[in-house]
């Protein structure tokens, strides 16, 4: 594969399986089918794909996901404009529009290559700036690697090791992010039982950018550690975060509480977010406790 700044970028068929998870049998037959892609041929006779026919072959992907036939979602991909999106899908365009990065990062992922995901994570940030990195690279990324692992395309193993290197270059940016000493305090924790910290490493980052200073309480603390460091950083705002619903499920009266203890700071916001949590939460009657799914949803 050439390099990421390269202007002809090409990939060969493995690494176009690896990326959109498409078997090679059926990338050869959407092609010869559908006329989806046509792949240019080297010398040898081997396929090389462009980054276009890579977008191509997701977002029919997505359709054939939601209902399509292939050859309806074919049909779709092939008379729709280049910037649009798939007739009512319902993935954020986000999800379907990966760059050169994501790419990269999906195909080393497979392998859980360590060394070569930090490298590209690190080339990406250096390329784009934070604010775009982030939102162009991480979030993506994060997101098709959870619908893989969701769809068992990829093992817990390849789906931990890639957010583990993630999680460790978000911990190093975040530690060394200057910030004024007089900014205000966002504090983030995850609620007991539950370990995925990724998505409050990306909103604290959010907020830095924003002017924020951060803290971390980290993965499932206890209800104790949570009210105590609250209580004594008197944080201007605070994220809780839940991706499952194993906190509340495991913890009944875990929602309750959250609600006595913000009751008790009435100048500290407290907002509680991640797909767990409003699953949770979606006929529940909060008053202390707002529910937030994005950095813009806190400082709106």
């Amino acid at each position: 594969m050439t390099s990421v700044n390269s202007t002809t970028w090409h990939y060969n068929i493995k690494q176009v399986s690896e990326v959109t998870g498409l078997s090679k049998q059926v990338i050869r037959k959407w092609e010869e089918r559908y006329q989806l892609v046509e792949p240019q041929r080297l010398d040898n006779g081997h396929r090389v794909y462009t980054e276009k026919d890579i977008q191509i072959l997701l977002k029919v992907r997505k359709l054939s996901e939601q209902g399509y036939s292939i050859k309806q979602a074919a049909t779709v991909v092939k008379t729709m404009q280049p910037e649009e999106q798939p007739v009512e899908t319902r993935v954020p365009p986000v999800h379907v529009e990966m760059n050169d990065f994501v790419f990269l990062l999906l195909e080393k992922g497979a392998h859980c290559d360590e060394i070569e995901i930090n490298r590209i994570l690190q080339e990406a940030h250096y390329a784009l700036g934070l604010p775009k990195f982030l939102s162009t690279v991480v979030i993506p990324l994060l997101l098709e690697v959870g619908m893989r692992w969701e769809k068992r395309e990829w093992s817990e193993y390849q789906e931990a090791v890639i957010t583990m290197v993630i999680r460790d270059y978000l911990v190093q940016i975040r530690r060394s992010y200057q910030y004024k000493e007089d900014a205000p305090l966002i504090m983030g924790a995850c609620l007991p039982g539950e370990y995925h910290e990724v998505p409050l490493h990306i909103l604290l980052l959010q907020a830095m950018l924003l002017g924020w200073k951060s803290f971390l309480i980290g993965s499932s603390p206890a209800m104790g550690a949570i009210e105590s460091l609250v209580s004594k950083f008197q944080p201007k705002i605070v994220l809780l975060s839940a991706v499952t619903t194993i906190p509340f499920e495991t913890y009944p009266s875990l929602l309750q509480q959250l609600e006595d203890f913000a009751a008790q700071y009435p100048s500290i916001k407290f907002y509680l977010g991640g797909a767990g949590a409003i699953e949770y939460t979606k006929d529940k009657n909060l008053k202390c406790i707002a529910i937030a799914q994005t950095i813009e949803e806190v400082f709106q």
